[in-house]
């Protein structure tokens, strides 16, 4: 059967937007942790690699190909990101293109909120008060 209607935001977004209302989405646990990183006062490679030194319990090892694709595009970045504040449009065409390619590689390995709730990661739902009542009535 399928269903209706736009497919529910997830928390996090709710979250961001400050739209989050526990008695309407539930009071659900993050499981992720946020990492605080400054835009400009670190690159995006050190950023990445904040990331994996906290460590991304998702991960497995055959993502180590898209994360090292990640990488080297990462590497790739922060030179043509100087060349195009410099004033070169060439490099700010092609960094637009990395970015957008950067970014399709963060969300294929779970770096979003949208990414992360479909792999289940980003919140731990409660036991809902039908489940509750099924697992007492199941334990008598």
């Amino acid at each position: 059967m399928a269903t209706r209607g736009a497919k529910p935001k997830p928390i996090e977004q709710h979250r961001k937007a400050g739209t989050f209302r526990p008695d309407r989405h539930g009071t659900a646990l993050a499981v992720v942790e946020p990492v605080e990183v400054r835009p400009y006062e670190v690159s995006a490679l050190d950023a990445f690699d904040t990331v994996l030194d906290v460590g991304v319990s998702w991960l497995a090892r055959t993502d180590v190909p898209a994360l090292v694709i990640l990488r080297t595009m990462l590497e790739e970045r922060d030179p043509l990101r100087a060349d195009a504040m410099a004033g070169s449009t060439e490099a700010r065409k092609h960094l637009r293109d990395l970015d957008k390619q950067i970014i399709g590689l963060l969300g294929n390995l779970g770096f979003d909120p949208a990414s992360r709730s479909r792999l289940g990661l980003a919140e731990v739902k409660t036991q809902s008060k039908l489940a509750d009542l099924q697992s007492r009535q199941a334990r008598r």
